[in-house]
């Protein structure tokens, strides 16, 4: 019993709920977002050793002929240990460097914004730069080392390097007879082999990684939505914030009501006509031809309200004409402020036109 008692005492604060579209928009303004790390660092990987394939023989062949023509103009020259010499050297290789490795970077860096714009989308927030003292708290420090999150962090670091392990040695012990005979090559078809095996090891790993990184991905798209979860007791709150407090929502519509009725019962003494059921309804009509070119609306209700509405116009001497179709048609099709429709024209003109040699007498 005592059990059940708090179960339902907490039952408030569990968090099993969908979380609404405000919370999540807050959690990404914060830059709590999907995001998979390993799936970036996997499809990377993949791509920057297909760029290879492509521009490795434009990468190697820039670089033999700028190591050629280094020792062939700048350490042959007397004056090549001056400081002259030596910075344009050094200016000489970091632009040729950087020539030979942009198409690689390029391509990183382009890839890793598309990967990255797939999995969040655009996104620019300082919230995530802001300092948190829970951050260099030591007690938080270890709760963080011992969590279920860096657990999981420790099984996926020691499986990559399981799988990483297997893959080289598999391939490397599928290709140790071929290993064995390169002293017996020159140099040029040693690096030959030696890229190529680095390309095909690096293509195995990179496709393992990607399976690895698709469950990971699964896993931090559940972990995401379960941080996203509401409780019940938040959604009100948060209903509350966008919506208003339902109770004082009610008190704001019976004070908006009471006063739309007090402005709609003090427009009665300006009727014409009052068309009643005669109990259920009660319609104010009036004709102004300088405002519009039909009679119209100027107040209706029913039961209550309609006994209101006769009060005031026997009060104020309004013409009360019983017409039971014509009072229900139009309480239920025009309202407050509109002309009657063209249809009921001739019945209206007809109680107008009594109403008013009424007045003549």
């Amino acid at each position: 019993m005592l059990s059940n008692i708090k179960i339902q005492l907490f039952a408030g604060g569990e968090k099993t709920e969908k979380p609404t579209p405000k919370r999540r928009k807050e959690a990404r303004e914060k830059g709590q977002v999907l995001q998979s790390r390993e799936l970036t660092s996997a499809l990377l990987l993949i791509f920057i050793f297909l760029a290879l394939k492509i521009f490795g023989n434009y990468m190697f062949n820039s670089l033999k002929e700028h190591i050629s023509y280094i020792y062939s103009e700048y350490l042959i020259a007397d004056d090549f240990y001056s400081k002259k010499e030596i910075i344009l050297l050094l200016r000489y290789i970091i632009l040729k460097t950087a020539k030979i490795v942009a198409p690689i970077l390029g391509i990183a860096f382009i890839f890793a914004l598309i990967i990255n714009y797939f999995q969040v989308g655009f996104l620019f927030t300082t919230k995530t730069l802001q300092i948190k003292f829970s951050r260099i708290n030591p007690i938080e420090g270890f709760k963080r080392i011992f969590s279920k999150r860096a657990l999981v962090e420790l099984v996926k670091s020691f499986l990559k390097i399981l799988l990483i392990g297997y893959i080289m040695y598999s391939y490397i012990m599928g290709q140790i007879k071929n290993i064995m005979r390169l002293l017996e090559k020159d140099i040029s078809n040693i690096i030959f082999y030696i890229a190529k095996m680095s390309f095909e090891i690096a293509i195995r790993i990179g496709l393992a990684l990607f399976i690895l990184s698709v469950l990971d991905y699964a896993y931090q798209w559940w972990e995401y939505e379960k941080n996203l979860k509401m409780s019940k007791q938040e959604i009100k709150e948060e209903y509350k914030q966008t919506e208003g407090d339902p109770v004082i929502k009610s008190k704001i519509k019976e004070k908006q009501r009471q006063i739309s009725m007090r402005r709609m019962m003090q427009d009665v003494p300006k009727a014409d006509v009052i068309i009643t059921n005669p109990t259920h309804y009660a319609v104010a009509l009036k004709y102004d031809k300088e405002k519009y070119d039909a009679p119209y609306v100027i107040a209706k209700g029913k039961d209550m309200i309609a006994e209101n509405i006769k009060k005031v116009a026997k009060e104020s001497s309004i013409p009360v004409v019983e017409n039971k179709w014509l009072a229900r048609h139009l309480y239920n099709n025009v309202e407050i402020g509109q002309v009657i429709p063209e249809e009921l024209y001739q019945a209206v003109a007809e109680i107008l036109a009594y109403v008013y040699s009424l007045k003549k007498v």
